[in-house]
């Protein structure tokens, strides 16, 4: 399938699922869970590994094969799979194997280089996947995207891959990153969601979800895209707060989410606070009439 195929099929949104909601979602939940999402009309389904430090939750590529599974139509990425979990001949053979099984369904979405050379060592672990996939299942394709932040990541997500998967950001960086990608890759940010009209009751996970974030890309970032020091201190503004979560009534947030699509994403990804699959579905289910209609 062509990337335009991809465009086609993934439609306007689609869900990004934490992996503690999964976590905390028995696998027979689970499958009932993923396809009411598909009934209710959303294009893809993602989900991450846990961070460094966090607990562990389950194996990605399991995981995503459970979504693929338990659905008939929707596609289904990584975002993201961790290059500093897997050598290349695994990523790929886990992947290509996900592909093979369920065709034009399944993207691959890449990250994690750590804090020393990050675009250097994603670059090698990219040329490592390229000559892996010339002789392990070398007729399996699948799309590639990249979790780029910065400039020089957004052309290596184009340069390299069928584009780019941004999370925790701005309207704002959906513009920049379009521009920086051009037209035809892929752009696919990520939009946490909270349905809550009270502001502080809104705002105070996610503070408490930053304020534990290490300095880093995310950081450097956010100060590209405007924002100082009063936004990133160890409080977090609620000005950075206001830009990198859609919060309010479903009204509010559906009007966020088409924000991404005017400022050139090809297709946002919800994530509902939630403690659990089933609760985050549901929630889904509210905001469904405004966006897959």
């Amino acid at each position: 399938m062509s990337i335009e195929d991809y465009r086609r099929r993934l439609g306007s949104y689609g869900v990004w699922i934490t992996p503690q909601a999964l976590l905390a979602t028995p696998v027979g939940v689970q499958r009932e869970q993923f396809a009411r999402i598909e009934k209710l009309g959303y294009g893809s389904l993602w989900s991450g590994e846990p961070p460094a430090g966090a607990p562990p939750g389950r194996e990605a590529f399991a995981q995503h094969g459970l979504m693929l599974a338990s659905t008939e139509r929707i596609v289904v990425g990584t975002g993201i799979a961790n290059i500093t979990s897997r050598v290349p001949v695994a990523m790929h053979t886990a992947a290509a194997t996900l592909a093979e099984m369920h065709p034009g369904r399944f993207i691959l979405g890449l990250g994690g280089a750590g804090p020393d050379r990050p675009l250097t060592r994603l670059a090698e672990y990219l040329d490592a996947l390229d000559e892996v996939a010339e002789t392990a299942l070398p007729n399996v394709e699948y799309p590639r995207v990249l979790a780029a932040l910065g400039p020089k990541a957004n052309r290596l997500a184009a340069e390299r891959a069928q584009g780019a998967h941004p999370f925790l950001q701005p309207v704002r960086h959906t513009e920049v990153a379009r521009d920086l990608l051009g037209p035809e890759p892929l752009l696919i940010p990520q939009q946490m969601v909270a349905l809550e009209t009270d502001p502080d009751k809104a705002r105070d996970p996610l503070r408490r979800l930053m304020k534990g974030m290490p300095e880093g890309p995310y950081e450097r970032n956010y100060r590209r895209l405007g924002f100082g020091d009063e936004d990133l201190g160890e409080a977090r503004s609620d000005r950075i707060l206001d830009a990198t979560l859609a919060w309010g009534d479903e009204a509010a947030v559906a009007e966020r989410l088409r924000a991404h699509l005017d400022a050139g994403a090809d297709h946002v990804l919800l994530t509902p606070r939630a403690p659990d699959l089933t609760s985050l579905v549901d929630r889904l289910e509210r905001l469904a009439p405004l966006l897959t209609a």
